[in-house]
């Protein structure tokens, strides 16, 4: 299996690395329970069938344990897909098993808003232990 699809020079989501993502301590934990919302509204990923780019707003919720994300590095980990070549509905469902397993979270949700293509607008969502929703 190559890294690149080499017709089209795209980036395989394999290439992500997770190592990037840093974790911190909550200070409050176990003390209160709090509700985070990120959003990225620049969001860029490429079609893997065309190789165009696409554009999003990912949103994620999340209610944190005993650790939250360091923003920067969530910065630098949401850059690594510009080049990637990822369908919406697997990129969310990646987005969400790197953040869970990083921080361990009460609950995680994670949204995918994309800018119309041919007219067709697509909004994706996973949860992680759904039965801890956000309010």
């Amino acid at each position: 299996m190559t890294n690149t699809n080499s017709k089209k020079n795209i980036a395989c989501p394999e290439q992500i690395k997770i190592d990037l993502l840093e974790a911190i301590e909550y200070k409050y934990h176990g003390k209160r329970n709090i509700d985070i919302i990120i959003k990225q509204p620049e969001f860029t990923s490429v079609c893997p069938m065309t190789g165009l780019p696409d554009f999003g707003c990912i949103t994620i919720r999340y209610k944190p344990d005993a650790k939250i994300i360091e923003l920067k590095s969530l910065k630098f980990y949401l850059l690594q897909y510009r080049n990637v070549g990822i369908f919406y509905e697997h990129l969310v469902n990646h987005l969400l098993d790197d953040l869970v397993k990083v921080l361990e979270p009460f609950y995680m949700q994670v949204e995918g808003d994309f800018t119309a293509r041919g007219g067709i607008t697509t909004r994706v969502t996973a949860a992680y232990n759904p039965e801890c929703e956000i309010e």
